[in-house]
């Protein structure tokens, strides 16, 4: 029924649109001429073509409202530019005022996403009020079913509502909680397969989540066979938290779904505003403390005899090496192959103004020439020596992801007191938690705030030396 009515809106909005270019193209007149009243025809005609194989009249419920409104965008893009060709393949496109075609997209456009608009919020207003829920099954327990569950109850909008848990493996342990013996967050739970069938036939429960790890092969053919004569959305929504370390969401690769169990969570497209941040902030930074560094550097030359830059091979994003500045701040002084000795509290090879440098983190002003070469970011988990590397790998879980994305001069880890010395492993399993953190809350506006915090709290730091 909502189907049909979407269609119906869909054209009228479509024909007011056309009258609506008629009336700002002609100066008043709502009536379109015969080569528009044709145009029109073909433009409804193509509208019940195209969006439905668009997928933009199936069940939104949800769903992102931007996939929606950037589908009928291009569909109606789409309409326009088949409406043009057929009129150019039967040589009218001279009687057709090119003029009104484009009053006729725009207006089209506007209307369509607005339209969708407000029936996309009446709906979740009306869900939100308890009206046109979905009864949801669950096949899982605890930990996940119970995720999936507040996941609906904190999103009422989306029109879900649970109504039973099945977790035929007792993986709830009511003598954790005694409270989950029978319900798991105020939802039932049931652990008899055949009365669990009966009461999605008894309770017409239209939609089965299967929230279950991949392995579970079996228990996922018992329900689609047992359920195959029942109208029942039998979703499949694998518990993969044991495989991966990012939350990952259902991507598209030639055309097959696919989840991410080890992948950068930053994509390309949301990256976008932190590479331009990173450049323009990077030049500001090189051209505001030019003076500073000059007088740096000829400070690191007069400590001792030596390279004003110190030069270390690090890993960047995905695990590719690159050679990050520093001011050196040590003596120059030589280490057995394959070894890095990590600086300690009034260490004698550290120089006097090397120490203030160290204390102040103002050794690491050149790395912003590291984030101009694109090698590192502003903001992001800081590389480590890649005899570090090699020892921490695999003595702290989720190390090597931190390489997912590019390193930073700064960090979450850092702004929380882990600067300096890991002299414990403890230690680095503190920061590398903050890391994994960082990059699962990732936003622009996290970076900012990181950004400014580093600023306010300043570099100093009582592990830095």
């Amino acid at each position: 029924m909502l189907s049909v009515l979407a269609r119906i809106i869909d054209i009228a909005m479509v024909a007011l649109a056309a009258m609506v270019a008629a009336a700002v193209h002609s100066g008043g007149a709502v009536w379109l001429d015969d080569m528009q009243s044709v145009s029109l025809a073909f433009g409804c005609l193509l509208v019940v073509v195209f969006f439905p194989a668009l997928g933009i009249y199936q069940s939104w419920r949800g769903k992102p409202l931007y996939d929606l409104l950037s589908r009928v965008t291009g569909g109606w893009l789409m309409v326009e530019v088949t409406g043009v060709l057929i009129s150019f393949s039967v040589h009218r496109a001279d009687s057709l005022s090119r003029l009104w075609l484009v009053y006729w997209a725009l207006a089209s456009i506007v209307l369509l996403v607005v339209t969708k608009l407000i029936v996309y919020s009446i709906l979740r207003g009306l869900r939100r009020e308890g009206f046109n829920q979905r009864a949801v099954a669950i096949v899982g327990g605890a930990p996940y079913g119970r995720f999936l569950i507040e996941q609906m109850q904190g999103r009422p909008e989306a029109g879900f509502t649970p109504v039973v848990v099945f977790d035929e493996d007792g993986t709830i342990n009511p003598y954790e909680d005694p409270d989950a013996a029978h319900a798991v967050a105020g939802v039932p739970v049931e652990r008899d397969y055949q009365r669990m069938i009966e009461l999605v036939r008894q309770r017409s429960i239209r939609e089965l989540w299967l929230a279950l790890p991949i392995s579970k092969e079996k228990a996922i053919h018992r329900f689609v066979r047992d359920l195959r004569n029942d109208f029942v959305n039998i979703r499949f929504i694998p518990d993969v938290g044991s495989l991966t370390l990012f939350n990952q969401p259902m991507v598209e690769l030639l055309g097959v779904p696919a989840i991410n169990l080890a992948a950068s969570p930053i994509t390309d497209l949301r990256v976008l505003p932190k590479r331009v941040f990173d450049s323009l902030f990077a030049f500001g930074a090189l051209l505001a403390l030019s003076p500073l560094m000059l007088v740096i550097a000829l400070m690191v030359k007069l400590s001792s005899p030596g390279p004003v830059f110190f030069r270390q091979r690090r890993k960047g994003i995905d695990g590719r090496e690159f050679e990050i500045f520093k001011f050196r701040s040590m003596k120059v002084h030589k280490e057995a192959a394959g070894q890095i000795t990590q600086a300690t509290r009034r260490d004698p090879r550290i120089t006097a103004v090397g120490a203030f440098l160290r204390r102040t983190s103002l050794d690491e002003l050149p790395q912003f020439i590291n984030v101009l070469r694109g090698e590192m970011s502003v903001v992001g988990p800081r590389p480590h020596a890649l005899e570090h590397d090699d020892i921490y790998k695999d003595l702290v879980k989720g190390y090597m992801h931190r390489y997912r994305i590019k390193p930073g001069i700064t960090g979450w880890a850092q702004i929380n007191g882990y600067r300096g010395e890991t002299d414990r492993i403890e230690k680095m399993m503190g920061r590398v938690k903050l890391d994994l953190y960082y990059m699962q809350h990732w936003t622009f506006w996290l970076d900012i705030k990181i950004v400014v915090l580093t600023l306010w709290k300043g570099f100093a730091g009582s592990n830095a030396y």
